[in-house]
């Protein structure tokens, strides 16, 4: 039964991930994106792993998509929605798409993960702040570090991007 909701729920979140990037408007985009993340917040539920769940809900749902709002809102974007977005290399972006997507697919199918049936995680260890933590800085710690310099990567690259625009002006 969990495997057949994961799959409702996986589609949806894909659906909505493909709309995000298709939708013309951009409020139609951010409402895509909200479904999203409402979705991984149910995935975080099946993994049993509420307080996950609830804190995607919180910082995702209701703290990045009003800000996505509000962007979108400020900005004058409905001048660049109706302008073409790709206008050079349409078919060399879909075979990269196509490409990606096929390796994807055979990671994904030549790999034990497709078929397995439930992480070595005990209950108790996700569902509790102290539990989470403890498996993230000692089983994770590395991946977690990697996130944080991708996501230090990024906010220095948009301080830099805001500044060059500010000097531009």
């Amino acid at each position: 039964m969990e495997q057949a909701f994961f799959l409702l729920i996986a589609t949806v979140a894909v659906g909505a991930g493909i709309m995000v990037v298709a939708a013309r408007n951009p409020t139609h985009s951010a409402m895509a994106l909200m479904v999203c993340f409402v979705q991984v917040a149910a995935v975080f539920l099946l993994l049993r792993s509420p307080i996950l769940a609830v804190i995607q809900m919180f910082v995702y749902v209701g703290a990045v998509i009003i800000l996505f709002l509000f962007v979108i809102m400020m900005l004058d974007v409905q001048a660049e929605a109706r302008t073409r977005f790709l206008k050079k290399g349409v078919t060399v972006t879909i075979v990269g798409i196509c490409l990606l997507g096929g390796e994807m697919l055979a990671l994904l199918l030549g790999s034990d993960l497709l078929f397995a049936q439930s992480a070595n995680l005990l209950p108790d260890q996700m569902s509790s702040v102290g539990g989470l933590g403890e498996i993230l800085f000692t089983e994770y710690l590395f991946p977690f570090e990697v996130a944080s310099v991708i996501l230090l990567t990024a906010l220095v690259g948009a301080i830099i991007l805001t500044r060059q625009a500010e000097e531009g002006r």
